[in-house]
């Protein structure tokens, strides 16, 4: 699944990495948890509430390149600044977690786990 493909299901607004959203991608994982984002060993599109500096900071040591903000969580100025430095998608849309899996499950996109 492109994406682009991820941006319609979700109805979701590209904040930054509009370059790359013909990228395939296909696993994704979700948390709030940034310590568990750090034990990932794939690079799967992170899907999460938590929408702070920090948020891209963890993603970058993870190496993680695609981020969807649930919830209706906007990026900041600042953190989308450290995301187009560090090459990364943000994309926000409106729904909650469990909806934002749950289509992107019924479209194809596999667990990480």
């Amino acid at each position: 699944m492109t994406l682009r493909e991820i941006v319609g299901l979700l109805d979701a607004t590209v904040c930054t990495g509009e370059a790359h959203l013909d990228t395939e991608v296909q696993s994704a994982f979700a948390s709030d948890l940034m310590s568990d984002v750090l034990t990932l060993k794939d690079t799967p599109i992170l899907i999460t509430g938590l929408c702070n500096i920090q948020t891209i900071r963890t993603c970058d040591m993870a190496c993680l390149q695609f981020v969807v903000f649930v919830r209706n969580k906007k990026p900041s100025a600042d953190m989308i600044e450290l995301a187009e430095e560090n090459d990364m998608v943000l994309i926000a849309c409106e729904y909650s977690m469990f909806k934002t899996c749950g289509l992107l499950f019924e479209a194809g996109l596999y667990p990480l786990f």
